[in-house]
């Protein structure tokens, strides 16, 4: 598989950074680049839940990160999905920060190659699951930590139906986007210090 290839499968659907003249510039006075979804406009909505944060709600700091100013369990957040598409043959699921002042985000947690029979992420991945390197540099979960006094952080925890079981991927390949993307669920939680 080539590497171009390698970039076009990692961590199914994920957002990247907008160029000019993609989308409505922010305006929140941060400065911060806006990011565009590219998820497929034929992906089926599915549901994922949480027994430790609902929908729109805040983020207990036991899920924050200890590390980059905060000093928190870091616990991974179990999330729980239910309704994925048919013909689904894996899922990916990862933690997104829009809000990140780096013009392009900031990623806390990549899984993939979770077995379709799965229907839960916990501390602990399944057999054969992988746990990629996010914007940390370090691989699992990696829980918030915003600035002190910045704009609330919208945490995007989203789940990806895949239409195949593996993307065969080593941990240190970086987010990217994926055209196999059969449906996705998505949680977001908010954090400011």
């Amino acid at each position: 598989m080539t590497a171009v290839a390698l970039a076009a499968l990692c961590v199914a659907g994920m957002v990247t950074t907008a160029t000019a003249g993609s989308g409505p510039a922010r305006t929140d006075g941060y400065g911060y680049s806006a990011v565009r979804r590219n998820i497929p406009a034929k992906a089926v909505r599915f549901q994922v839940s949480s027994p430790d944060v609902r929908d729109g709600g805040a983020l207990p700091a036991t899920h924050w990160a200890n590390g980059f100013g905060c000093d928190n369990p870091n616990q991974p957040v179990r999330l729980g999905w239910t309704g994925a598409p048919a013909g689904t043959r894996g899922y990916a699921v990862t933690l997104f920060d829009p809000d990140a002042p780096t013009g392009s985000g900031f990623w806390h947690w990549l899984v993939w190659d979770i077995p379709a029979s799965a229907t839960r992420l916990g501390a602990t991945p399944p057999p054969g699951a992988v746990s990629g390197t996010g914007d940390a540099g370090v691989a699992g979960y990696f829980g918030p930590c915003p600035p002190v006094g910045d704009i609330a952080h919208h945490y995007q925890f989203t789940v990806y139906a895949l239409d195949v079981p593996s993307l065969a991927l080593a941990p240190t390949t970086p987010p990217a986007v994926s055209s196999h993307v059969l449906g996705y669920a998505r949680l977001t939680a908010t954090v400011q210090r």
